[in-house]
């Protein structure tokens, strides 16, 4: 070896000693993420395979908003107004997951994703053909400034989950490194893959903070063409997008436009479905998909209903309590309260037995504490012994039920679990014995069909002498009263994912409960809770997390922030017959996005 190769190689040698140390995902390689196991879809892969690659591009899809009824803002990052729908057809991610693996993401804005060692950091190299609408390019200062734009100034959720994030770092126009104030949250650098990346140049100029029905400025497959405020919105497929060649978008996005027509009345926008007014509707009254389409159309096999399995964790939906209140602010009262709740009655009256009850917070997957805890539980979980219940450890968690056989009996041990906290009835109201409170609260809802579910419940909580009201609001006054936690009690739907990770602290942590906006509605405030969602941000394999998840799930449970309501693992769509789509669906997804304009379909329709 000659002197000068000599000093060229220990030049070299001092280089990497002095880099840090990167890996390529030590779950797959650097084309994409797995919190836990191997990516299902290797490096140079062609397209997922739940889509058709070569689906024609093409054609129309109208759709229907009926939740929310009307919107106000074309700004989805921040707390204030009420934001139109299919915002996110405009925007592009550093990663994009696939529907067909419980938590993986594959580089889409990034074409390389290398997470440091000991999982101190993230590194994502951005493809150089990524760009904006206006053909600028994405660049790694539009990274940064997204991020620190999203936190500072976003929706309030943004803080509690990029909190371990200590600083961004760009490194090069195409080179960005997000470093992390701890090695532990193993699902941070899948948490910042999903961050949208929104066009610095154009926000320079803009109040990030203000409500605005200027469409703005995106990178992804659609663009907005059309606003008719409050009524609709039409998106228009970008015939150029930079994306649509890459393996995670190939065969999607096919559809050449998409509106949204605003409906104010459930009622209303049933029967314009099956005027034709719009195309497809994913039902979800069971009455109206038992009884609602006996129509000629149906028949004729023009307006097709089908009934699509799927895997997705149902999360819980129930009537919560806000803990705020002091009312409520007993576990036993609100255990005792949701005695009042004829789960069977309502399921067969009013649903037609369509629905399972639901019991866990993480329902229709393997993180729901469905049987007692075994002994790697019990080791997470005796250490805060003293400050549990003791049903935690004694007994699965099941929600009351009268068993068909009417609500008197229950009404009874609501009554004396009552009473064991001090509430009697004086004159026929319920009160406190020694601060005299009554016990008096409103359900507060958002949609009038769920005023049959709610009015039986007040009448059963009226029986044990509460005063209850039931209030129905517009979508508007309704997320903002959520938003500022003024309400009593509401219909409400905790999702979650298969791999639950940060956002347990917007669902339950100490800080969430105090900031407007959060998803902490119940106001959840517990050491033992607060503890175990840590544990699950900190979970280092699939094993602990599932572990980790369902001691979350008990203790949640046996402290009835929720009167459980139902669940069905079923995606239920009307639709008319004009589209093609692939014949398998993903199971952790509804995947419109992969489904066609036929031509010949559409045609036969529109004859009709």
């Amino acid at each position: 070896m000659s002197k000068k190769q000599s000093k060229y190689l220990m030049r070299m040698t001092m280089l990497v000693l002095l880099m840090p140390v990167w890996w390529g995902s030590a779950l797959g390689g650097d084309h994409a993420l797995a919190l836990h196991g191997e990516p299902k879809y290797p490096p140079g892969f062609a397209h997922f395979e739940y889509v058709n690659p070569e689906a024609p591009k093409g054609g129309t899809l109208r759709l229907a908003n009926v939740a929310a009824a009307t919107f106000d803002s074309l700004h989805p990052f921040i707390l204030r107004g009420t934001p139109a729908q299919g915002l996110g057809l405009m925007y592009d991610a550093l990663t994009e997951r696939s529907l067909d693996e419980a938590f993986t993401e594959y580089g889409l804005i990034a074409e390389r994703i290398e997470v440091a060692a000991d999982n101190s950091s993230v590194r994502y190299l951005l493809r150089t053909e990524a760009q904006f609408h206006d053909g600028e390019p994405i660049t790694a200062a539009d990274v940064r400034w997204t991020f620190e734009t999203l936190r500072d100034d976003g929706h309030p959720q943004y803080r509690a989950y990029y909190r371990d994030v200590e600083r961004v770092e760009v490194v090069s126009d195409h080179e960005v490194i997000f470093h992390f104030s701890t090695t532990q949250n193993a699902e941070l650098p899948m948490i910042i893959g999903q961050m949208p990346v929104l066009p610095r140049h154009y926000w320079e100029d803009q109040d990030f903070t203000a409500t605005t029905l200027t469409p703005p400025l995106g990178s992804g497959p659609y663009r907005l063409v059309e606003v008719n405020a409050g009524r609709r919105v039409v998106y228009e497929r970008v015939e150029d997008y930079w994306a649509a060649d890459l393996p995670v978008k190939r065969g999607r996005h096919n559809i050449d436009r998409i509106s949204y027509d605003y409906y104010r009345d459930g009622t209303v926008a049933l029967q314009a479905l099956k005027a034709g007014e719009y195309h497809l509707r994913q039902e979800n009254v069971a009455r109206n998909w038992a009884t609602a389409y006996d129509v000629p159309a149906v028949a004729n096999g023009l307006l097709r209903l089908e009934e699509i399995e799927h895997n997705q964790p149902a999360g819980m939906q129930g009537f919560f309590f806000n803990t705020r209140r002091s009312i409520f602010s007993d576990p036993q009262v609100r255990e005792a309260l949701a005695y009042a709740f004829d789960y069977e009655w309502t399921n067969e009256n009013l649903f037609h037995g369509a629905y399972t009850r639901t019991q866990s917070y993480f329902e229709n997957s393997e993180l729901a504490a469905s049987e007692l805890p075994d002994d790697d539980e019990l080791a997470l979980l005796e250490p805060f012994s003293d400050q549990l219940p003791p049903r935690v450890f004694t007994e699965v968690y099941q929600p009351p039920s009268t068993g068909g056989q009417g609500i008197r009996r229950n009404l009874r041990i609501a009554m004396q679990l009552l009473q064991q906290v001090g509430w009697e009835v004086r004159d026929g109201v319920l009160m406190h014995n020694e601060t005299d409170e009554v016990m008096d609260f409103e359900i507060l809802l958002v949609s009038p069909a769920f005023e049959r579910v709610a009015l039986p419940f007040q009448r059963n909580l009226e029986r044990l002498g509460a005063k209850v009201s039931v209030r129905t609001v517009d979508p508007t006054q309704y997320q903002n009263r959520l938003d500022r936690f003024d309400f009593d009690m509401t219909v409400h739907v905790a999702p979650q994912s298969l791999s639950p990770g940060n956002e347990q602290r917007d669902f339950w942590g100490c800080e969430a409960a105090d900031i407007n906006g959060s998803r902490n509605v119940a106001g959840v405030c517990h050491p033992v809770i607060e503890e175990l969602v840590e544990r699950i941000v900190d979970a280092p394999d699939r094993e602990s997390l599932v572990t980790r998840t369902r001691a979350l799930d008990r203790v949640l449970q046996w402290h009835f922030y929720a009167v459980p309501n139902w669940h069905i693992n079923q995606f239920r769509v009307a639709f008319w017959d004009r589209f093609g789509r692939p014949p398998v669906n993903p199971p952790y997804g509804f995947a419109l996005d992969t489904w066609w304009v036929d031509p010949e379909k559409a045609a036969r329709v529109d004859r009709r």
